[in-house]
């Protein structure tokens, strides 16, 4: 039965998203809500400016009526839902107002770092408040062990570095279409699996829903792409997976399955580290994607080798928990 309720979960969000999407674009387009590309990225890019952006509503709206759909058709609305949605749209929030100074005001800035940092610390807050309700453990797993460590106050700044850091590093990787769409998709894809392995089934149908929303976005993102996600997309779908990890106890093992993530994230620190402390530069550009682009590989060839990448991530964290 829980399988049939997943696959209508990941189907229906995929419909709802694929429905929307050619609704959305034109209304963007009509808006002249189009993405403005920042002068020092790669020349290439250049010609993607225009093309319309905070197409993470689309998403974001296919989560939460995929959730709403299922949990009150199969389930019941939990609190477990309650503060996913939060986390989700609340971060999508950020990123909206975001993206609405970026295309109002015509320059690729948005909010401040203050105010950006801002919105996801309150939101952070408010979901630590939830899981105090759910009364969750503030232990953490070591994956493929059976050891565990009790963080104790410690696990608030945990929580609030996985939510922030998280939707950032998601944010970074936002670089190319279909990027971050079809890596969003095996990362929440193998968290549902874990989810529900765990026996949570509440958090494996949003992870389904999240894995549905962004596949059927994927359709309009894949190069060349007809909208972008924006920072209403990346900071949702960043808050959402650091979520997902905290719910199901596997907050180390997001390291692994968010690899690439992670590694778009280190590839920046290391770029400003190097060029503030050496004046000199590691990568060509940095995140690291556009490091392969400025080195003669294809847009695509970039995107499914990160593909791949996130793939591989993916099924060792899977093997790590369910089968070590």
């Amino acid at each position: 039965m829980l399988e049939r309720v997943l696959l209508i979960t990941l189907l229906v969000s995929f419909g709802v998203a694929v429905i929307l999407s050619p609704l959305f674009i034109p209304f963007l387009r009509r808006l002249k809500f189009g993405q403005s590309i920042r002068e020092e990225g790669p020349e290439s890019h250049q010609k993607k400016s225009g093309t319309p952006t905070m197409g993470g509503i689309v998403i974001v709206l296919s989560i939460i009526a995929t959730t709403l759909f299922v949990s009150f058709q199969y389930l019941s609305f939990s609190m477990e839902i309650l503060l996913l949605l939060l986390v989700t749209v609340g971060f999508g929030l950020v990123g909206f107002l975001d993206d609405y100074i970026k295309v109002v005001k015509k320059r690729n800035l948005g909010l401040t770092s203050k105010q950006k940092l801002a919105g996801q610390l309150i939101i952070a807050g408010l979901f630590y408040w939830g899981l105090l309700h759910l009364g969750i453990s503030t232990e953490i797993m070591i994956p493929a062990t059976t050891i565990s460590i009790d963080l104790g106050w410690l696990y608030l700044p945990l929580v609030i570095v996985m939510l922030v850091g998280a939707s950032n590093a998601v944010n970074l990787t936002d670089g190319l279409d279909g990027l971050l769409a079809g890596t969003g998709a095996i990362a929440f894809g193998a968290f549902a699996i874990l989810a529900w392995y765990a026996d949570l089934i509440d958090v494996a149908i949003f992870s389904a829903a999240i894995v549905g929303a962004v596949l059927g976005f994927l359709v309009f993102n894949a190069h060349p792409a007809k909208v972008f996600m924006g920072d209403t997309g990346s900071l949702a779908l960043g808050g959402a997976i650091a979520a997902i990890a905290i719910l199901t106890k596997q907050e180390l093992l997001l390291v692994l399955i968010g690899g690439v993530f992670v590694i778009e994230t280190l590839s920046v620190i290391i770029q400003v580290i190097s060029f503030k402390t050496r004046g000199k530069r590691v990568f060509k550009m940095s995140p690291l994607h556009h490091h392969y682009e400025l080195s003669g590989w294809s847009e695509w060839r970039v995107v499914v080798t990160f593909w791949m990448v996130g793939m591989i991530l993916a099924v060792l964290g899977i093997y790590l928990e369910v089968w070590m």
